[in-house]
């Protein structure tokens, strides 16, 4: 059974097609039409709804508590414990009366800046402010001093929602315009509706404790015809479903799986679904030597700063991990303003991206130079003494060994990745990313390449070098020969342009849609270059 709240009232569903999306559940089984249903891949936006995942109890109470996501692309089971919410029901309208109705102040904010034109796009927007301005007026409550939503903030809030009439200006202009209409209703004392609701203790919670466990057995919780969805909670309860389901569609955040059912219209037999897992979306800080299966849940480990590695439950969403990696690889985390869109990174995850193994990927390519490991574990059926029962077998590789070719990895029937290491940069670690797309934000990648270059102590010398590249080959990989040819070699731009003309022997690029062979060629060379000069640069700034 999945248990959730749809515009404040509380739904339970046992009997479904596992299949069906937030979107179609909304549409066809509920009517609620005000979600727009566009491009089907979670690239346009006009599906966007707003989700609240609703607290067990106080600890888990958050100060952001709302979160965009493309309703076409995400299985209805990953709302199981939330409040969904679209655009109807932002309106204080008690009476169900349009002229009576107090309009949430994005909504309010559109009108009066004429930010709708056909309106299509309209609901979208409307959930991504929605969400911002109520995040926002939360933390304020929280620290008065916090400033006002920013134009960064507002454009930043809705790059993953396309507008291809009204135009961005006056939509924007709604979102600066948000603070201003709740301010004044505050000074009013106008009620504002209060959209944190609170049902830990309702209806949700109560039928959740009421069902007891059956001898640890596993209980599909969507069952349709021979069709399942089965949705463990802990590490044990997935071992034990994947040994009994090996051939199973292990499905996390479903940002690039969800568009086999929107777009390949696939219909999954059995899908085990990962979001209930607390332990796969953990992190820590440890000593490489340690324990590879040591994750703690926002702690650190007092491991020598020489060997530390930092350990992401593969479970993690893009949101989770980006305040983990600003405090550890800031130049890693500076990048994800570039990486799909607000709703995308809400529920995409480390372990699904890389699982997915997609050329274009963009975090593998960043994590091949940092040197990454991953952790898989692959769960079968065993005999013991005649009795057939779950067994599992754990593997620590390096992730330049993961990928064997397109769409291919060391993946197979009844495995999944656990989590993912990555060595801390020394003081004589750089590095370095550089994504090229046609589009600032919420673009796949024509070409991407990290570079960690290591220096020597008297800084005159190369040590080791890592250039993860992606969008060249059929799958992510290193550029071996370019990186030999910079290893022992002195520090000048001179160096990294003759390992540059070495990058035709690592890797020879196809042509599609996003860049000819040539083009990608020629700008990752040049990407290299430019990585050398930084390099320079920032050595000259620290010596002056």
């Amino acid at each position: 059974m999945i248990s959730f709240y749809l515009n404040g009232k509380h739904h339970e569903i046992t009997h479904l097609n596992p299949n069906t999306t937030v979107l179609e559940y909304l549409r066809l089984h509920e009517r609620q039409t005000d979600t727009k249903e566009g491009c089907g891949s979670g690239d346009c936006g006009a599906c966007t709804i707003m989700a609240q995942r609703l607290a067990i109890d106080d600890s888990e109470q958050s100060t952001t508590p709302f979160y965009t996501l493309n309703s076409c692309i995400t299985l209805l089971s990953l709302m199981d414990g939330h409040h969904l919410m679209t655009a109807a029901y932002l309106a204080d309208n008690p009476e169900h009366h349009p002229d009576r109705a107090s309009l949430h102040p994005a909504q309010q904010a559109m009108v009066d800046c004429h930010g709708s034109q056909c309106g299509f796009c309209t609901p979208g927007f409307v959930m991504s402010l929605a969400s911002v301005y109520e995040n926002h007026r939360l933390q304020k409550v929280q620290d008065a001093t916090i400033d006002a939503l920013s134009y960064d903030d507002i454009v930043a809030s809705i790059s993953g929602n396309l507008c291809r009439c009204t135009g961005y200006r006056p939509i924007i202009e709604a979102g600066l315009a948000m603070g201003t209409i709740g301010q004044q209703r505050d000074e009013a004392h106008t009620a504002a509706k209060d959209l944190t609701i609170a049902l830990a203790t309702d209806a949700m919670a109560t039928s959740k404790a009421s069902v007891p466990p059956k001898d640890n057995a596993i209980e599909p919780a969507l069952t349709q015809d021979s069709r399942q969805l089965f949705m463990p909670q802990s590490i044990d309860a997935l071992n034990q479903v994947l040994a009994a389901n090996p051939k199973a569609t292990i499905w996390a955040g479903g940002t690039d799986l969800g568009l086999s059912v929107t777009q390949h219209l696939v219909d999954h037999e059995v899908i085990v679904q990962l979001s209930a897992i607390d332990e796969l979306k953990t992190w820590s800080v440890v000593d490489a030597n340690d324990n590879a299966n040591a994750l703690s849940d926002d702690k650190q480990n007092v491991a020598s700063a020489s060997t530390k590695s930092l350990i992401l439950g593969a479970g993690m969403s893009y949101k989770k991990i980006l305040p983990v990696l600003e405090q550890y690889f800031p130049t890693f985390a500076a990048v994800f303003e570039r990486i799909a869109s607000p709703q995308i990174r809400n529920m995409g995850t480390i372990g699904g991206n890389i699982a997915n193994a997609s050329p274009i990927g963009d975090l593998p390519p960043i994590l091949l130079a940092l040197d990454a490991q991953v952790h898989l574990r692959h769960c079968d059926m065993a005999n013991r003494n005649g009795v057939s029962q779950a067994s599992y077998s754990d593997e620590t590789i390096p992730l330049s060994a993961f990928f064997l070719d397109y769409k291919k990895t060391k993946l197979r029937a009844g495995s999944y990745v656990v989590a993912v290491h990555i060595p801390l940069l020394q003081d004589n670690q750089y590095l370095y990313i550089h994504k090229i797309s046609k589009r600032y934000e919420d673009d796949i990648s024509a070409c991407l390449l990290a570079a960690r270059l290591d220096i020597s102590a008297d800084g005159m010398t190369i040590e080791d070098v890592k250039f993860g590249l992606g969008g060249m080959a059929a799958i992510p990989l290193l550029a071996t020969k370019s990186q030999q040819a910079l290893i022992g070699q002195p520090l000048t731009v001179a160096s990294f342009e003759k390992a540059a003309k070495m990058l035709p022997m690592d890797v020879s690029p196809m042509t599609d849609v996003r860049a000819s062979r040539e083009y990608r060629m020629h700008v990752v060379q040049r990407l290299l270059i430019k990585c050398g000069k930084q390099l320079v640069a920032e050595l000259q700034t620290i010596s002056a």
